[in-house]
């Protein structure tokens, strides 16, 4: 079902190539998720190419990129763009939740991941320093105190999932002697979120995108990591699948007074994932089970379900859906 969403670009689709929600296009944030699916079972021919072809993505704006280096970016347009055109790679113009410093991120977690791997993608002077330029921008910007829209794309505050992004990434890239990245840099980001931490933004206090702090970025202490559990699972779990954060109104039919916050299905993939990871199989087998429920019928995994409902929304499957259930039925297979 993954395969099927990757276009001869390289790039992954966030949904089905003719669904009507305009998630026919490529968000870097989606891809990272997605890739991660082919990491996890050892497959790195998909990966790569995702990889090359996002890497040409910042290849083919580097003006852009440079000017921001230098400038810093003040609106939206400024910024490295979220999504793209998946046969082009140009930039969507309409207005949109562009800085996103997350998904600036995951690119360089995803670069780096393969250079550490032995997988390199970089074949030119030009791609490797392009590298350096992500660190670079993120850097400029000041990601550890820049206010971004954040991994779901809305509300312009500081986000503790953009600021574990880019932390993970700078370690990583740390690792390789020919980038430069300095102890500052990332001593600020840790520093920052220790003051946000366990809350995501100054809004929200439980979120599901802090899960990501915890998978794949590994960012969180021990304490930081049990308590966001704690209130994502008492919060934010639902029968379907786990709201992104209370009074969240996409995809929010609220016409029949009963209807609430969507079910996002990967939520629980993602719990079990964690599970997963720390060992405890009961917990991990317990969420994957609940994740089996939300494959609908003819074996697609949803972006959410409306709420109290057994409808999904168009945008299945979802790429991201549909990796992060491939991730979780690896790794709590592996648990034995």
């Amino acid at each position: 079902m993954i395969r099927s969403l990757q276009k001869p670009t390289g790039v992954f689709t966030a949904s089905a190539h003719d669904v009507p929600t305009g998630y026919d296009k490529a968000w870097l944030r989606d891809i990272y998720f997605i890739v991660l699916s082919f990491l996890e079972v050892g497959e790195l021919g998909p990966a790569k190419k995702a990889a090359k072809a996002l890497l040409t993505v910042f290849v083919k704006h580097a003006d852009k990129i440079d000017w921001a280096i230098a400038h810093k970016p003040h609106y939206a347009w400024q910024y490295i763009h979220a999504r793209f055109h998946p046969e082009t790679f140009e930039e969507f113009w309409e207005e949109w939740g562009n800085s996103q410093n997350d998904a600036v991120g995951e690119v360089l977690n995803l670069l780096v991941e393969l250079e550490l791997l032995g997988a390199s993608v970089l074949e030119t002077d030009e791609e490797r320093a392009m590298v350096q330029k992500i660190i670079d921008y993120l850097i400029a910007l000041e990601y550890w105190q820049d206010p971004d829209n954040g991994i779901w794309e809305e509300n312009m505050e500081l986000h503790a999932s953009s600021i574990g992004s880019v932390v993970a990434a700078l370690k990583k890239a740390k690792q390789l002697p020919w980038l430069h990245v300095s102890e500052d840099a990332i001593e600020l980001g840790e520093q920052a979120l220790r003051q946000l931490l366990p809350r995501e933004s100054e809004t929200k206090f439980a979120d599901l995108a802090l899960l990501s702090l915890i998978y794949p970025f590994k960012v969180t202490t021990e304490a930081e990591t049990l308590e966001i559990l704690r209130n994502v699972e008492y919060h934010l779990t639902k029968d379907r699948g786990v709201i992104r954060y209370k009074l969240d109104r996409y995809y929010n039919q609220n016409n029949d007074s009963v209807s609430e916050e969507a079910e996002w299905c990967f939520g629980l993939a993602w719990l079990a994932i964690i599970y997963a990871e720390r060992g405890q199989k009961d917990r991990a087998w317990y969420y994957l089970e609940r994740a089996k429920g939300t494959v609908t019928p003819d074996g697609k995994v949803p972006e959410l379900y409306y709420s109290h409902t057994d409808t999904p929304n168009e945008n299945t499957p979802l790429g991201w859906s549909e990796s992060m259930y491939v991730i979780a039925l690896k790794k709590v297979k592996d648990l034995g």
